[in-house]
């Protein structure tokens, strides 16, 4: 830990201002030095507000410049394949923003490159190396529902100011993100029940627009297998009156219960009753996802959110979205 792996952003808006920007800086072993994107007069301001040292004039100068160690790309997922390919050229390890890419086959390119440049590629599915999912995957490893049988997740919410404005928004820009925010939301939950139960295996979906208010799909419903057999179903709707996000568990022996986004107490029923389990997420949330990399960085040990298991995630999304 005495020299810290040095990152640089690409894209220091929105989800680098509390969720991920604070936890490089914080993280024993990682240090931030220096951020840019499009707009430089917001990248000075981030930079100004979040002590960050440099801010570089474009994309190119970040990853090529010889202070940067590492790089963060944290802008939409369109142009997460152009700068990830760059990052793989230069020789440096990255970490990606989920989706890792808008489809599968882009996913494979980016994989594919870094395995050729033999560089470490990690993706922002934070959920696996956070604290309360853990808890579920060790709850289930030890048997406290039995064998798991099956497994249900629904997602819904309104549609929010911005989808009734008609006003630009990428995230539901079909040619950003087909599935809209199936493909910014529903990936997280994807990529943590293929953490939990193991691999996809069969896929299938049905998509619609039913609202009319952007271009993407606003409501998807899908079913599956993983390979150990258990089966799975999945519904996101984001035309809906009111917000529900519940998983739920059904094993052989009991039932798990918990919120992919929400911090509501997880759930335990078997024959030995009913607990709750209530694990709060850090301020942070990409806190113990980053921590992770350190220790990938400076102890060898293996992270939980790679590029492979985020292919595995892109190939189960595109499956869904394809019908």
């Amino acid at each position: 830990m005495n020299k810290p792996m040095r990152f640089a952003i690409i894209g220091c808006g929105a989800v680098t201002e509390v969720k991920s920007g604070p936890a490089y800086q914080q993280a024993e072993g990682i240090a931030l030095i220096g951020v840019t994107r499009r707009d430089l007069e917001k990248a000075h301001d981030y930079a100004k507000r979040h002590n960050v040292a440099k801010v570089f004039a474009s994309p190119s100068e970040l990853i090529n410049d010889n202070s940067v160690d590492a790089v963060y790309i944290a802008t939409p997922p369109d142009s997460h394949k152009a700068f990830a390919l760059d990052v793989a050229a230069a020789g440096k390890p990255c970490c990606i923003e989920k989706p890792l890419a808008p489809s599968y086959q882009d996913s494979l390119d980016i994989v594919t490159a870094f395995k050729e440049a033999k560089q470490p590629l990690f993706v922002a599915y934070y959920r696996r190396s956070l604290p309360r999912f853990n808890h579920v995957k060790q709850l289930l490893e030890q048997g406290a529902i039995g064998k798991p049988r099956h497994v249900s997740w629904h997602l819904s919410k309104a549609p929010n100011a911005l989808d009734l404005s008609g006003e630009y928004n990428w995230r539901t820009d079909q040619n950003v993100a087909r599935g809209g925010y199936f493909d910014d939301l529903a990936s997280h939950g994807l990529d943590l029940l293929a953490y939990l139960l193991g691999d996809f295996n069969k896929v299938h979906g049905l998509c619609a627009n039913q609202q009319g208010l952007y271009s993407a799909f606003d409501a998807i419903t899908a079913h599956w297998q993983h390979q150990s057999g258990v089966t799975g179903t999945g519904s996101w709707n984001f035309a809906s009156s009111n917000r529900f996000d519940d998983v739920m568990i059904f094993g052989s022996e009991g039932e798990l219960s918990f919120s992919v986004f929400d911090e509501k107490p997880i759930l335990l029923n078997n024959a030995q009753g009913k607990q709750e389990f209530v694990i709060d997420n850090p301020a942070h949330i990409q806190q113990y996802h980053v921590e992770n990399m350190a220790n990938y960085f400076h102890a060898q040990q293996p992270h939980p959110s790679s590029g492979e298991s985020a292919l595995h995630t892109s190939w189960v999304m595109e499956k869904i979205l394809s019908g």
